[in-house]
């Protein structure tokens, strides 16, 4: 009995070990590294009024910013409040001896003063040499000399599951050492249309913001920008931007003191399960065209609403947030191909990559008296006034939808105040041709129809049952 026991023991610790074993030990790549990440620390100035108010209230610490927010502008309004200098921290790493160190944009925004606070203790004052919202990249200038700088790593080159280390600030915690795994990767997240974030589980909190991600070889592969939570804090979804393309900006930065984007010039959303039957298609894939801007590269080409894009430059489109990634880092001028399948026919289309524009597509929204709905969707519609295309930048075609009942267009998603452009391949003039071409429609089967809804197009599955 005694035999079967150490026997089983001494297997159990000898699993353990080699458990162990197998695990990544990371004290090496922290201490090489580790001295090239910096703590940054910004400031932003109140106006002068500020500096000569009367103290202010002490709001509790650690209250949620909601509330917060709620608080300052209550006791702002009684008179109670005075905005004074704002401070704020975040991380970044140096990437060169002579001081250049790279952050997110959104940790330097509308920053008065920037210092940065090296490893050994040092602290320098930085300016900002250049900042893109699009992608949250800034760089920094510090002056000093023989500074240790990190590695630039191929963030192509990482797999999903791969051991990653983060090290930053949170909470002003410097110099903390997270790790994790990647988690994905090209993940497209709401405000990031140009970056193909690589997602982890690597514990980032506020302060972590414009921190590296390494790989195993110890060289960084990303900036951790963000995490996704419920709560404000980590909850096992944390996301970095890749080198490429923070290189590609900081190259642009150091060239021309900012960064230009690739653009095509479309709205674009995901192909729906019932959006692929309705276009013949075998599987959901590629990106959805659903508006094509005048004076775009897009309409140069002769891009139309309804086509779909599966291939960019020769790339594979699985899903709309891959398209603008690939357009946003080629560069402008250059000539790009698009593979398109449009009313079921393969097409490739060539065209001039453009300039991003500041600002695209700014539409209003317009509201109409209801009546009883009695067509086969369920919804009345009626012709656009001349000041209704105006608010609503429709130049022609489309119909206002005044009300929804219940029926195949409530269950798709339509709303009163959407303008229907077109149903499947049919554009819709006016009222009396809408209703001829609802009458046409094919029961059972899912159809598409494309709206204009607060200035974006979209398109919409409906199945008519009868």
């Amino acid at each position: 009995m005694f035999n079967k026991v150490s026997r089983c023991f001494f297997l159990a610790v000898l699993f353990s070990q080699n458990a162990l074993a197998q695990l990544p030990d990371f004290t090496e790549m922290v201490k090489t590294n580790g001295v090239a990440v910096v703590n940054i620390s910004t400031t932003q100035k109140a106006s002068p009024e500020a500096e000569n108010a009367p103290e202010q209230p002490q709001l509790p610490e650690g209250m949620p910013p909601e509330m917060e927010e709620f608080f300052k502008r209550f006791l702002e309004d009684q008179g109670g409040y005075v905005p004074r200098d704002t401070t704020s921290l975040g991380s970044g790493f140096i990437i060169s001896p002579d001081g250049y160190v790279l952050t997110n944009s959104h940790v330097v925004k509308d920053a008065d003063e920037i210092v940065v606070k090296l490893a050994d203790h040092r602290e320098l004052l930085a300016k900002v040499i250049g900042s893109d919202a699009r992608t949250d990249v800034a760089l920094l200038k510090v002056e000093a000399k023989d500074l240790p700088a990190v590695n630039i790593g191929d963030p192509n080159k990482l797999q999903v599951g791969e051991w990653v280390l983060a090290i930053g600030s949170p909470f002003g915690f410097e110099q903390s050492v997270t790790a994790g795994i990647v988690s994905a990767k090209g993940r497209s997240l709401p405000g990031g249309n140009y970056v193909p974030f690589i997602q982890t589980d690597v514990a980032i909190n506020p302060g972590n913001s414009g921190g590296p991600l390494f790989n195993m070889e110890g060289k960084v592969v990303g900036i951790n920008s963000q995490i996704y939570s419920r709560t404000g804090g980590f909850m096992g979804l944390s996301f970095a931007i890749p080198m490429d393309v923070v290189m590609n900006v900081v190259d642009q930065i150091k060239a021309t003191g900012k960064a230009a984007h690739g653009w095509l010039g479309v709205q674009i959303q995901d192909v729906t399960r019932e959006l692929a039957e309705s276009f013949g298609m075998k599987k959901p894939q590629g990106a959805l065209v659903s508006k094509v801007l005048p004076g775009s590269p897009a309409e140069k080409a002769e891009l139309q609403i309804g086509d779909i894009i599966t291939e960019f430059n020769g790339q594979p489109i699985e899903s709309s947030g891959d398209l603008p990634p690939m357009v946003g880092i080629t560069p402008i001028n250059n000539k790009a191909t698009l593979k398109i399948i449009r009313q079921g026919e393969v097409k490739t289309i060539e065209f001039k990559v453009g300039l991003l524009p500041e600002e695209v597509d700014k539409l209003a929204e317009a509201k109409a008296a209801p009546k009883l709905p009695h067509n086969r969707l369920g919804i009345n519609v009626i012709d656009l006034t001349d000041e209704q295309r105006k608010a609503l930048e429709v130049s022609k075609n489309g119909v206002l939808v005044q009300d929804v009942g219940k029926g195949p267009a409530k269950d798709a998603g339509i709303q009163r105040g959407d303008v229907i452009l077109r149903i499947q391949n049919t554009v819709i003039r006016d009222a009396a041709d809408f209703e001829k071409t609802v009458k046409k429609l094919p029961a059972g089967k899912s159809v598409a129809m494309l709206v204009q809804r607060q200035g974006s197009p979209v398109f919409l599955a409906i199945k008519v049952d009868k």
